[in-house]
């Protein structure tokens, strides 16, 4: 993956870098840590399995469909929270299956969490 400081890009400066048919720009001011390539490379991943402009396709309307949801309409793309989920794993692309994010695109579940009931002492 090439990497390309850049003043301009990302344009807003909302998020670290971007990924841009497989050429990984990022703010000068930026650290590029291990965590941050690794978030970048699943996303080429990403883009190499469906081709790019699908990729970019399917983003987009996933972004503006979850811009209606109640949640972060970012943080809830299939791809993004793919690549958020295993950034921190050197090895999951390795091990990764073709086409993983389309487990990340179906509705959170909501862990249910077992109440344990405490007897209160009075």
């Amino acid at each position: 993956m090439k990497i390309v400081r850049s003043r301009y890009m990302p344009p807003l400066r909302r998020h670290a870098a971007i990924n841009i048919f497989g050429v990984f720009f990022v703010h000068p001011e930026v650290q590029v840590t291990d965590r941050l390539i690794n978030h970048e490379k699943i996303h080429t991943a990403q883009m190499r399995e469906l081709g790019y402009l699908p990729f970019y396709l399917i983003y987009l309307i996933e972004w503006i469909l979850r811009l209606f949801m109640k949640s972060n309409a970012y943080m809830s793309i299939g791809f993004e929270r793919e690549a958020y989920r295993h950034e921190g794993d050197p090895f999951y692309l390795k091990r990764r299956k073709h086409y993983a994010w389309v487990k990340y695109m179906r509705k959170k579940k909501v862990k249910k969490h077992k109440h344990n009931k405490k007897k209160h002492r009075h």
